[in-house]
Order: C-alpha cells, then sequence, then structure tokens
C-alpha cells in the first residue's frame, strides 16, 4: 500500500509539470487587457514597493523564471520578459513577489536561504549514504543518511509557504494597482496555481521517501 501512495505521488508529480506547461502556454494566448509586459509588470511592481534598486534581466529557456536573493535579481525568461500575456505578468509578479518577501524579511524565505548551503551539501551525500547502508546493511549509515535527507525535505516543506505568499502577494498587487482586471484574475489564478501544484507534487514525494527510509531503518533495526 505504501510504496503505491509512492507511485501516485510519483505521477502527480509528473501530471504536475504537464499542467503547469499546459495552463502556461494556453494563458499566453492570452493578452492582458492592460498591455504590460511581464518586465513592465515586474518594473511598476518593483518600483512601487520602493524597489527602484533591484534589477531585471531576460534569461534564455522556458519557465526559467526566478528570483536571486543573493544578487538581488529578477530573471524572468525571455517568453514572460517580452511578452504581454496574462501568463507572462503573473509569472513575473509571482518573482517580484519573492523580491518583497526578502525586502520585508518574510520569515520562511529567511529560513529557506539558511539552509540552502547545508541542503546543497545534504541532498548530494544523501542518497549515497541511503544506498550504501541498505546495500551493506549498515544501519549507522542509513541512519546518517535519514538525517541528511530529513533536512532536504525540511527545505522543500519550507518552500511551500514561500510560494504561495508570493502568489498572494503578486495577485492583489496586481489587481489593486490595475495591472489585470477583475475577469483576468481567474487566469492569473489558474497559472500561479498550476505552478504551485508542482511544489506541492515534489515535497509530497520527498515526504513519502522519507518515510519509506525510516521504515526501511526502524524495520532492520527490529
Amino acid at each position: 500500500m505504501f510504496y503505491i501512495l509512492i507511485i501516485a505521488a510519483f505521477g502527480l508529480t509528473i501530471w504536475a509539470q504537464f499542467r503547469v506547461k499546459g495552463t502556461f502556454n494556453k494563458w499566453t494566448k492570452v493578452q492582458a487587457s492592460s498591455g504590460l509586459t511581464g518586465y513592465q509588470a515586474a518594473r511598476r511592481m518593483l518600483d512601487n514597493n520602493g524597489l527602484h534598486d533591484v534589477p531585471i534581466e531576460p534569461v534564455p529557456g522556458a519557465l526559467t523564471d526566478h528570483y536571486d536573493p543573493i544578487n538581488r535579481v529578477v530573471r524572468l525568461s525571455e517568453p514572460v520578459y517580452y511578452e504581454n500575456s496574462i501568463s507572462a505578468i503573473s509569472v513575473a509578479c509571482h518573482e517580484v513577489g519573492h523580491a518583497i518577501q526578502h525586502s520585508v524579511s518574510y520569515p520562511f524565505l529567511v529560513a529557506r536561504h539558511r539552509i540552502f548551503p547545508i541542503v546543497n551539501f545534504a541532498s548530494g551525500i544523501a542518497p549515497f549514504l541511503l544506498i550504501g547502508g541498505i546495500l551493506f546493511q549498515a544501519f549507522g549509515l542509513i541512519g546518517l543518511g535519514i538525517v541528511f535527507f530529513s533536512i532536504a525535505v525540511a527545505f522543500q516543506l519550507i518552500t511551500l509557504p514561500v510560494e504561495f505568499n508570493a502568489s498572494n502577494r503578486a495577485r492583489e498587487l496586481m489587481v489593486s494597482e490595475g495591472f489585470i482586471s477583475g475577469n483576468e484574475e481567474h487566469g492569473v489564478a489558474k497559472v500561479l496555481n498550476a505552478a504551485a501544484l508542482t511544489y506541492v507534487a515534489a515535497a509530497l514525494l520527498s515526504l513519502l521517501e522519507l518515510i519509506r527510509y525510516i521504515l526501511i531503518f526502524t524495520q532492520n533495526r527490529d
């Protein structure tokens, strides 16, 4: 039964990735009534929140949009940067939501930044410890692998409120600042919710994997 849950979570992850692409492509065909491009919407939102010193840079690829907290830069994929669709301004304003979080020291974002270096190390070494421990029945290695893997899972769980909060900020500001009309809010919600689902699915899959390793550890100990 537990393995069925893992397979289901994996299937949800794949489905979520297809859904975000499909939803983004659908609303890319719908032009925002404001006529703003992703860059213009992001720039206005940054400026209206006192973040005049945060630059916006175009980057190659699709759905490669992100906020760089180290260099304090909003990076938008070229389709988002240049286009004036519902998808473009939704994604652009979501990334600005992260910049606003940074400026007000949103607690979950601060926590994510602080543990990021540890997560990089932990997520890299955890699979080797777990596989080695299972192959050689070395319970100490399995236990250590579980500890490191738990850090990576915690990072993904902390990411969830960060992403949802950034989307909520984006939607509220897009409406209040006139970037979208009332009847366009539905499309914005569709785009942002589809993107959020990918994070939920990934976190669920990782959590179930962690539980599986814990069960392997405890059963072998018994």
